[in-house]
Protein backbone atom coordinates (compact mmCIF):
# COMPACT_ATOMS: atom_id res chain seq x y z
CA UNK A 1 0.00 0.00 0.00
CA UNK A 2 1.55 3.36 -1.00
CA UNK A 3 1.77 6.02 1.70
CA UNK A 4 -0.45 8.25 -0.41
CA UNK A 5 -3.26 5.69 -0.35
CA UNK A 6 -3.44 6.09 3.43
CA UNK A 7 -5.54 9.19 2.80
CA UNK A 8 -9.06 8.79 4.11
CA UNK A 9 -11.96 10.78 5.47
CA UNK A 10 -10.96 11.90 8.98
CA UNK A 11 -12.43 9.71 11.69
CA UNK A 12 -13.50 10.68 15.17
CA UNK A 13 -11.76 9.36 18.25
CA UNK A 14 -13.41 6.58 20.22
CA UNK A 15 -15.03 8.01 22.26
CA UNK A 16 -15.29 11.61 21.04
CA UNK A 17 -13.32 13.88 23.36
CA UNK A 18 -14.08 17.32 22.12
CA UNK A 19 -16.86 19.47 20.76
CA UNK A 20 -16.71 21.87 17.85
CA UNK A 21 -17.75 25.48 17.89
CA UNK A 22 -20.59 26.47 15.56
CA UNK A 23 -18.10 28.09 13.15
CA UNK A 24 -15.93 24.97 13.11
CA UNK A 25 -18.95 22.75 12.45
CA UNK A 26 -20.04 24.96 9.56
CA UNK A 27 -16.52 24.98 8.09
CA UNK A 28 -16.15 21.22 8.44
CA UNK A 29 -19.57 20.64 6.87
CA UNK A 30 -18.64 22.89 3.97
CA UNK A 31 -15.39 20.99 3.60
CA UNK A 32 -16.97 17.55 3.48
CA UNK A 33 -19.68 18.64 1.03
CA UNK A 34 -17.53 20.78 -1.28
CA UNK A 35 -14.51 18.58 -1.87
CA UNK A 36 -14.41 15.18 -3.48
CA UNK A 37 -15.02 12.54 -0.85
CA UNK A 38 -11.98 10.32 -0.50
CA UNK A 39 -12.71 6.63 -0.43
CA UNK A 40 -12.42 5.03 2.97
CA UNK A 41 -9.61 2.56 3.55
CA UNK A 42 -10.74 -0.90 2.47
CA UNK A 43 -8.38 -3.67 3.38
CA UNK A 44 -9.35 -7.27 3.89
CA UNK A 45 -9.77 -8.42 7.45
CA UNK A 46 -7.14 -10.82 8.70
CA UNK A 47 -6.94 -12.49 12.10
CA UNK A 48 -3.87 -10.59 13.33
CA UNK A 49 -3.92 -12.35 16.70
CA UNK A 50 -4.77 -15.62 18.25
CA UNK A 51 -7.85 -14.35 20.07
CA UNK A 52 -9.67 -13.52 16.83
CA UNK A 53 -10.40 -9.91 17.85
CA UNK A 54 -9.89 -7.11 15.36
CA UNK A 55 -6.23 -6.27 14.64
CA UNK A 56 -4.87 -2.96 15.91
CA UNK A 57 -1.88 -0.93 14.75
CA UNK A 58 0.52 0.87 17.08
CA UNK A 59 2.32 4.11 16.32
CA UNK A 60 4.76 5.77 18.72
CA UNK A 61 6.10 9.30 18.37
CA UNK A 62 9.33 10.38 20.02
CA UNK A 63 9.32 14.17 20.12
CA UNK A 64 11.64 16.66 21.75
CA UNK A 65 10.16 16.49 25.26
CA UNK A 66 8.24 13.25 25.45
CA UNK A 67 6.80 10.22 23.71
CA UNK A 68 3.22 9.41 22.75
CA UNK A 69 1.43 6.37 21.37
CA UNK A 70 -1.75 5.89 19.33
CA UNK A 71 -3.45 2.55 18.72
CA UNK A 72 -5.81 2.47 15.75
CA UNK A 73 -7.94 0.01 13.80
CA UNK A 74 -7.97 -0.36 10.02
CA UNK A 75 -10.55 2.44 9.65
CA UNK A 76 -8.25 4.81 11.53
CA UNK A 77 -10.32 5.08 14.70
CA UNK A 78 -8.26 5.49 17.88
CA UNK A 79 -8.79 2.75 20.48
CA UNK A 80 -6.14 3.87 22.96
CA UNK A 81 -3.55 6.60 23.33
CA UNK A 82 -1.15 7.83 25.96
CA UNK A 83 2.03 9.80 26.58
CA UNK A 84 5.12 9.82 28.76
CA UNK A 85 7.65 12.53 29.51
CA UNK A 86 11.26 11.47 29.28
CA UNK A 87 12.61 10.39 32.66
CA UNK A 88 15.84 12.04 33.76
CA UNK A 89 18.62 9.56 34.43
CA UNK A 90 21.26 10.88 36.82
CA UNK A 91 22.07 14.56 37.25
CA UNK A 92 21.86 15.22 33.51
CA UNK A 93 19.54 13.70 30.95
CA UNK A 94 20.83 10.45 29.51
CA UNK A 95 18.81 10.62 26.34
CA UNK A 96 19.29 7.06 25.14
CA UNK A 97 18.32 5.59 28.51
CA UNK A 98 15.37 7.98 28.76
CA UNK A 99 14.09 7.02 25.31
CA UNK A 100 14.45 3.33 26.05
CA UNK A 101 12.61 3.67 29.35
CA UNK A 102 9.83 5.75 27.77
CA UNK A 103 9.40 3.20 24.96
CA UNK A 104 8.85 0.27 27.29
CA UNK A 105 6.71 2.35 29.64
CA UNK A 106 4.39 3.15 26.74
CA UNK A 107 4.22 -0.50 25.70
CA UNK A 108 3.20 -1.30 29.26
CA UNK A 109 0.61 1.49 29.25
CA UNK A 110 -1.40 -0.14 26.45
CA UNK A 111 -4.54 -1.61 28.07
CA UNK A 112 -4.21 -5.37 28.50
CA UNK A 113 -7.45 -5.90 26.60
CA UNK A 114 -5.78 -4.45 23.48
CA UNK A 115 -2.29 -5.96 23.76
CA UNK A 116 -3.13 -9.29 22.05
CA UNK A 117 -4.58 -7.33 19.10
CA UNK A 118 -1.41 -5.35 18.33
CA UNK A 119 -0.48 -6.57 14.84
CA UNK A 120 2.22 -4.10 13.85
CA UNK A 121 4.32 -1.28 15.26
CA UNK A 122 6.03 1.77 13.76
CA UNK A 123 7.97 4.60 15.42
CA UNK A 124 8.88 8.12 14.35
CA UNK A 125 11.75 10.18 15.76
CA UNK A 126 13.19 13.66 15.43
CA UNK A 127 14.98 14.24 12.15
CA UNK A 128 18.79 14.09 12.24
CA UNK A 129 18.99 12.83 15.83
CA UNK A 130 21.93 10.44 15.59
CA UNK A 131 23.60 7.63 17.55
CA UNK A 132 26.82 5.69 16.88
CA UNK A 133 26.46 2.00 17.83
CA UNK A 134 28.87 -0.91 18.17
CA UNK A 135 27.26 -3.58 15.98
CA UNK A 136 29.60 -6.35 17.15
CA UNK A 137 28.13 -6.42 20.61
CA UNK A 138 24.81 -8.13 21.17
CA UNK A 139 23.58 -5.31 23.36
CA UNK A 140 24.44 -2.65 20.77
CA UNK A 141 26.79 -0.62 22.96
CA UNK A 142 26.48 3.11 22.42
CA UNK A 143 29.79 4.51 21.20
CA UNK A 144 28.73 8.14 20.82
CA UNK A 145 25.72 10.40 21.09
CA UNK A 146 22.92 10.75 20.92
CA UNK A 147 23.59 13.88 18.89
CA UNK A 148 20.29 15.74 19.01
CA UNK A 149 18.43 17.17 16.03
CA UNK A 150 19.41 20.78 16.81
CA UNK A 151 23.09 20.17 17.62
CA UNK A 152 25.39 21.70 15.04
CA UNK A 153 28.83 20.46 13.99
CA UNK A 154 30.26 23.20 11.75
CA UNK A 155 33.74 21.65 12.01
CA UNK A 156 32.58 19.03 9.48
CA UNK A 157 31.19 21.50 6.93
CA UNK A 158 34.43 22.18 5.01
CA UNK A 159 34.96 18.47 4.35
CA UNK A 160 31.32 17.89 3.39
CA UNK A 161 31.18 20.97 1.17
CA UNK A 162 34.20 19.66 -0.71
CA UNK A 163 32.44 16.43 -1.72
CA UNK A 164 28.69 17.21 -1.82
CA UNK A 165 26.85 19.15 -4.56
CA UNK A 166 26.30 22.85 -3.86
CA UNK A 167 23.30 23.64 -1.63
CA UNK A 168 22.75 19.95 -0.85
CA UNK A 169 20.68 19.10 2.25
CA UNK A 170 23.77 17.70 4.02
CA UNK A 171 25.48 21.11 3.79
CA UNK A 172 24.11 22.19 7.14
CA UNK A 173 25.91 21.94 10.46
CA UNK A 174 22.99 20.05 12.03
CA UNK A 175 22.69 17.45 9.25
CA UNK A 176 23.17 13.79 10.08
CA UNK A 177 26.21 13.64 7.82
CA UNK A 178 27.91 16.51 9.67
CA UNK A 179 27.43 14.61 12.92
CA UNK A 180 28.87 11.43 11.43
CA UNK A 181 31.87 13.15 9.83
CA UNK A 182 32.63 15.16 12.96
CA UNK A 183 32.70 11.97 15.04
CA UNK A 184 34.78 10.12 12.42
CA UNK A 185 37.38 12.89 12.24
CA UNK A 186 37.87 12.79 16.00
CA UNK A 187 37.94 9.02 16.47
CA UNK A 188 38.81 7.18 13.28
CA UNK A 189 41.22 9.19 11.12
CA UNK A 190 44.09 6.95 12.16
CA UNK A 191 42.15 3.75 11.57
CA UNK A 192 38.52 2.94 10.93
CA UNK A 193 36.22 1.08 13.29
CA UNK A 194 34.47 -1.56 11.20
CA UNK A 195 31.99 -2.36 13.95
CA UNK A 196 30.69 1.21 14.35
CA UNK A 197 27.40 2.00 12.61
CA UNK A 198 25.12 5.00 12.47
CA UNK A 199 21.53 4.82 13.68
CA UNK A 200 18.83 7.47 13.71
CA UNK A 201 16.65 7.81 16.78
CA UNK A 202 13.73 5.83 15.35
CA UNK A 203 16.11 3.20 13.85
CA UNK A 204 17.54 2.53 17.29
CA UNK A 205 14.17 2.39 19.04
CA UNK A 206 12.80 0.01 16.42
CA UNK A 207 15.98 -2.07 16.71
CA UNK A 208 15.19 -2.56 20.39
CA UNK A 209 12.02 -4.30 19.21
CA UNK A 210 13.24 -6.35 16.23
CA UNK A 211 17.02 -6.76 16.75
CA UNK A 212 18.19 -6.37 13.13
CA UNK A 213 21.06 -3.94 12.44
CA UNK A 214 21.32 -1.58 9.48
CA UNK A 215 17.64 -0.98 8.66
CA UNK A 216 16.32 2.54 8.05
CA UNK A 217 13.74 4.43 6.00
CA UNK A 218 14.35 6.91 3.21
CA UNK A 219 12.93 9.85 5.18
CA UNK A 220 15.43 9.56 8.03
CA UNK A 221 18.39 8.93 5.70
CA UNK A 222 17.77 12.08 3.64
CA UNK A 223 20.04 14.23 5.83
CA UNK A 224 22.86 11.71 5.75
CA UNK A 225 22.95 11.97 1.94
CA UNK A 226 20.71 9.15 0.70
CA UNK A 227 19.01 9.93 -2.60
CA UNK A 228 15.36 8.83 -2.36
CA UNK A 229 14.83 9.50 -6.07
CA UNK A 230 17.42 6.94 -7.23
CA UNK A 231 16.96 4.71 -4.18
CA UNK A 232 20.68 4.68 -3.39
CA UNK A 233 23.54 6.55 -1.77
CA UNK A 234 25.40 8.82 -4.25
CA UNK A 235 28.87 7.83 -5.41
CA UNK A 236 30.47 10.89 -3.76
CA UNK A 237 29.25 9.54 -0.40
CA UNK A 238 29.99 5.85 -0.96
CA UNK A 239 33.61 6.66 -1.81
CA UNK A 240 34.22 8.00 1.71
CA UNK A 241 36.03 5.88 4.36
CA UNK A 242 33.04 6.05 6.72
CA UNK A 243 30.47 4.82 4.16
CA UNK A 244 30.32 1.39 5.86
CA UNK A 245 28.67 3.10 8.84
CA UNK A 246 25.59 4.09 6.83
CA UNK A 247 22.35 2.08 7.15
CA UNK A 248 22.75 -0.82 4.74
CA UNK A 249 19.06 -1.49 4.09
CA UNK A 250 17.04 1.65 3.31
CA UNK A 251 13.35 1.00 2.75
CA UNK A 252 10.14 2.94 2.33
CA UNK A 253 8.47 4.08 5.56
CA UNK A 254 5.91 1.64 6.90
CA UNK A 255 7.15 -1.66 5.49
CA UNK A 256 7.78 -4.77 7.61
CA UNK A 257 11.27 -5.31 8.99
CA UNK A 258 10.59 -8.53 10.86
CA UNK A 259 8.75 -10.05 13.82
CA UNK A 260 8.95 -8.44 17.21
CA UNK A 261 11.52 -10.08 19.49
CA UNK A 262 10.04 -12.96 21.44
CA UNK A 263 11.00 -11.59 24.86
CA UNK A 264 9.27 -8.27 24.09
CA UNK A 265 6.23 -10.00 22.57
CA UNK A 266 5.71 -12.29 25.54
CA UNK A 267 6.32 -9.57 28.14
CA UNK A 268 3.65 -7.29 26.70
CA UNK A 269 1.26 -9.94 25.41
CA UNK A 270 1.34 -8.91 21.76
CA UNK A 271 0.12 -11.08 18.91
CA UNK A 272 2.29 -13.98 17.77
CA UNK A 273 2.19 -12.42 14.31
CA UNK A 274 3.13 -8.89 15.44
CA UNK A 275 5.60 -7.26 13.03
CA UNK A 276 7.86 -4.23 13.41
CA UNK A 277 7.77 -1.77 10.49
CA UNK A 278 10.10 0.97 9.32
CA UNK A 279 9.42 4.42 10.73
CA UNK A 280 9.89 8.00 9.63
CA UNK A 281 10.66 11.46 11.01
CA UNK A 282 8.32 13.22 13.42
CA UNK A 283 7.41 15.96 10.95
CA UNK A 284 6.52 13.46 8.23
CA UNK A 285 4.42 11.46 10.69
CA UNK A 286 2.58 14.62 11.71
CA UNK A 287 1.90 15.38 8.05
CA UNK A 288 0.58 11.87 7.42
CA UNK A 289 -1.74 12.27 10.40
CA UNK A 290 -3.58 15.04 8.54
CA UNK A 291 -4.37 12.50 5.79
CA UNK A 292 -4.13 14.92 2.91
CA UNK A 293 -1.80 13.72 0.20
CA UNK A 294 -2.87 15.16 -3.16
CA UNK A 295 -0.47 17.48 -5.06
CA UNK A 296 -1.04 21.09 -4.03
CA UNK A 297 -2.32 20.13 -0.57
CA UNK A 298 -0.27 21.38 2.35
CA UNK A 299 -0.04 21.36 6.14
CA UNK A 300 1.06 24.43 8.08
CA UNK A 301 2.11 23.71 11.64
CA UNK A 302 1.56 26.71 13.90
CA UNK A 303 3.48 25.71 16.99
CA UNK A 304 6.48 27.44 18.50
CA UNK A 305 7.64 28.00 14.92
CA UNK A 306 5.81 28.26 11.62
CA UNK A 307 6.52 25.19 9.47
CA UNK A 308 5.00 24.32 6.11
CA UNK A 309 4.94 21.08 4.14
CA UNK A 310 3.51 20.82 0.63
CA UNK A 311 2.79 17.78 -1.55
CA UNK A 312 4.53 18.41 -4.87
CA UNK A 313 4.95 16.51 -8.11
CA UNK A 314 8.43 18.04 -8.34
CA UNK A 315 11.36 17.58 -5.98
CA UNK A 316 12.81 20.84 -4.63
CA UNK A 317 16.08 21.20 -2.71
CA UNK A 318 17.91 24.37 -1.68
CA UNK A 319 19.96 24.44 1.50
CA UNK A 320 20.27 28.24 1.24
CA UNK A 321 16.66 28.50 2.42
CA UNK A 322 16.45 25.30 4.46
CA UNK A 323 14.18 23.81 1.77
CA UNK A 324 14.31 20.07 1.10
CA UNK A 325 12.01 17.34 -0.16
CA UNK A 326 11.04 14.06 1.43
CA UNK A 327 9.81 11.29 -0.81
CA UNK A 328 6.14 10.28 -0.58
CA UNK A 329 6.01 7.25 -2.88
CA UNK A 330 6.03 8.81 -6.38
CA UNK A 331 5.58 12.39 -5.14
CA UNK A 332 7.47 14.79 -2.86
CA UNK A 333 6.84 16.56 0.41
CA UNK A 334 8.56 19.93 0.20
CA UNK A 335 9.03 21.97 3.33
CA UNK A 336 10.60 24.83 5.20
CA UNK A 337 10.30 26.42 8.65
CA UNK A 338 10.34 30.04 9.81
CA UNK A 339 11.57 31.10 13.24
CA UNK A 340 8.39 33.15 13.56
CA UNK A 341 5.45 31.51 15.29
CA UNK A 342 3.76 30.91 18.60
CA UNK A 343 6.86 31.57 20.68
CA UNK A 344 6.61 35.25 19.68
CA UNK A 345 2.95 35.41 20.71
CA UNK A 346 3.78 33.93 24.10
CA UNK A 347 6.44 36.58 24.63
CA UNK A 348 3.82 39.29 24.19
CA UNK A 349 0.47 37.89 25.36
CA UNK A 350 -0.93 35.38 27.83
CA UNK A 351 -3.23 32.61 26.62
CA UNK A 352 -6.24 34.42 28.07
CA UNK A 353 -5.24 37.65 26.33
CA UNK A 354 -4.94 35.86 22.99
CA UNK A 355 -8.48 34.53 23.36
CA UNK A 356 -9.97 37.83 24.54
CA UNK A 357 -8.17 40.11 22.07
CA UNK A 358 -8.93 37.83 19.12
CA UNK A 359 -12.65 38.45 19.66
CA UNK A 360 -12.16 42.10 18.70
CA UNK A 361 -10.37 41.35 15.42
CA UNK A 362 -12.19 41.65 12.09
CA UNK A 363 -10.33 39.08 9.96
CA UNK A 364 -11.90 40.38 6.74
CA UNK A 365 -10.15 43.74 7.17
CA UNK A 366 -6.40 43.77 6.37
CA UNK A 367 -4.15 45.20 9.05
CA UNK A 368 -2.03 48.18 7.91
CA UNK A 369 0.74 47.18 10.36
CA UNK A 370 3.82 45.64 8.79
CA UNK A 371 5.87 43.50 11.19
CA UNK A 372 8.31 40.61 10.99
CA UNK A 373 7.67 38.78 14.28
CA UNK A 374 10.74 36.88 15.47
CA UNK A 375 11.63 35.73 19.00
CA UNK A 376 15.23 36.90 18.54
CA UNK A 377 17.71 37.80 15.80
CA UNK A 378 17.84 35.43 12.86
CA UNK A 379 15.54 33.94 10.22
CA UNK A 380 15.92 30.79 8.11
CA UNK A 381 12.83 30.57 5.86
CA UNK A 382 11.46 32.04 3.60
CA UNK A 383 14.30 34.53 4.09
CA UNK A 384 17.67 33.14 5.07
CA UNK A 385 19.28 35.86 7.17
CA UNK A 386 20.98 35.01 10.49
CA UNK A 387 21.27 38.73 11.24
CA UNK A 388 17.60 39.65 10.67
CA UNK A 389 16.25 41.57 13.64
CA UNK A 390 12.67 41.19 14.93
CA UNK A 391 10.36 43.95 13.70
CA UNK A 392 7.45 44.51 16.11
CA UNK A 393 7.05 48.29 16.09
CA UNK A 394 5.34 50.69 16.02
CA UNK A 395 2.92 49.37 18.61
CA UNK A 396 -0.57 50.90 18.48
CA UNK A 397 -2.51 51.87 21.60
CA UNK A 398 -5.00 49.04 21.03
CA UNK A 399 -3.71 45.60 22.01
CA UNK A 400 -6.28 44.02 19.68
CA UNK A 401 -4.92 46.03 16.76
CA UNK A 402 -1.40 45.00 17.75
CA UNK A 403 -2.33 41.32 17.81
CA UNK A 404 -4.14 41.72 14.50
CA UNK A 405 -1.00 43.17 12.94
CA UNK A 406 1.18 40.34 14.28
CA UNK A 407 -1.18 37.61 13.09
CA UNK A 408 -1.47 39.26 9.68
CA UNK A 409 2.31 39.57 9.42
CA UNK A 410 2.77 35.89 10.26
CA UNK A 411 0.22 35.05 7.58
CA UNK A 412 2.31 37.04 5.09
CA UNK A 413 5.40 35.06 6.10
CA UNK A 414 3.46 31.84 5.51
CA UNK A 415 2.29 33.10 2.11
CA UNK A 416 5.87 34.08 1.21
CA UNK A 417 6.98 30.56 2.12
CA UNK A 418 4.50 28.93 -0.25
CA UNK A 419 5.42 31.50 -2.92
CA UNK A 420 9.11 30.63 -2.55
CA UNK A 421 8.40 26.91 -2.92
CA UNK A 422 6.50 27.67 -6.13
CA UNK A 423 9.36 29.82 -7.43
CA UNK A 424 11.79 26.97 -6.72
CA UNK A 425 9.60 24.69 -8.85
CA UNK A 426 7.18 23.02 -6.44
CA UNK A 427 3.52 22.41 -7.22
CA UNK A 428 1.51 25.55 -6.30
CA UNK A 429 -0.46 25.33 -3.07
CA UNK A 430 -4.20 24.80 -3.48
CA UNK A 431 -5.42 23.99 0.03
CA UNK A 432 -3.90 24.22 3.51
CA UNK A 433 -4.61 22.17 6.61
CA UNK A 434 -3.48 23.52 9.96
CA UNK A 435 -1.86 21.70 12.86
CA UNK A 436 -0.46 22.98 16.14
CA UNK A 437 -1.85 25.28 18.78
CA UNK A 438 -2.47 28.10 16.31
CA UNK A 439 -5.10 25.98 14.58
CA UNK A 440 -7.46 26.75 17.48
CA UNK A 441 -7.62 30.49 16.67
CA UNK A 442 -10.48 30.86 14.17
CA UNK A 443 -9.77 34.56 13.55
CA UNK A 444 -6.18 33.74 12.60
CA UNK A 445 -7.47 30.99 10.31
CA UNK A 446 -9.73 33.48 8.54
CA UNK A 447 -6.85 35.98 8.19
CA UNK A 448 -4.59 33.30 6.73
CA UNK A 449 -7.26 32.18 4.29
CA UNK A 450 -7.60 35.76 2.99
CA UNK A 451 -3.83 36.31 2.75
CA UNK A 452 -3.03 32.90 1.23
CA UNK A 453 -5.93 33.03 -1.20
CA UNK A 454 -6.73 29.31 -0.76
CA UNK A 455 -9.04 27.34 1.55
CA UNK A 456 -7.61 26.82 5.04
CA UNK A 457 -8.89 24.10 7.38
CA UNK A 458 -8.06 22.70 10.78
CA UNK A 459 -6.61 19.19 10.48
CA UNK A 460 -8.72 16.59 12.33
CA UNK A 461 -5.66 14.62 13.41
CA UNK A 462 -2.37 16.35 14.17
CA UNK A 463 -0.44 13.95 16.41
CA UNK A 464 2.67 12.36 14.90
CA UNK A 465 1.86 9.15 16.80
CA UNK A 466 -1.29 8.85 14.70
CA UNK A 467 0.78 9.17 11.51
CA UNK A 468 3.15 6.48 12.79
CA UNK A 469 0.14 4.24 13.46
CA UNK A 470 -0.93 4.72 9.83
CA UNK A 471 2.51 3.46 8.79
CA UNK A 472 2.06 0.41 11.05
CA UNK A 473 -1.30 -0.16 9.36
CA UNK A 474 0.37 0.06 5.99
CA UNK A 475 2.99 -2.51 6.93
CA UNK A 476 0.48 -4.99 8.34
CA UNK A 477 -1.89 -4.79 5.39
CA UNK A 478 0.70 -5.03 2.62
CA UNK A 479 3.22 -7.41 4.12
CA UNK A 480 5.97 -6.02 1.89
Amino acid sequence: MPILSLSAKPLSRLPAKRGLSRLSRVRNLAFTTSRIRITMLKQQDHPGNESGSRPLYLGIDFGTSGARYALIDKQGAIHSEGKRTYPAVGQTTNWASSWREALFQLLGDIPSIHQPSVSSISIDGTSSTTLIIDSCRNNGELLAGPFLYNESFPDALPMISSIAPANHTVCSGSSTLCKLVSWWNKHCLNGGDDSAILMHQSDWLLWLLHGEYGVCDYNNTLKVGYDPETGSYPSWLMSQPYSHMLPSSVRAPGVPIGPIKEDVRSQYGFSNDCVVCTGTTDSIAAFLAARTTDPGKAVTSLGSTLAIKLVSRVRVEDARFGVYSHRLDDQWLVGGASNSGGVVLRQLFSDDQLVTLSRDIDPSSPSPLDYYPLPKKGERFPVSDPDMEPRLEPRPDSDAEYLHGILESMARIEASGYKLLKELGATPVEEVFTAGGGAQNEKWTAIRERVLGVPVWKAEQTEAAYGAALLALRGATTGS
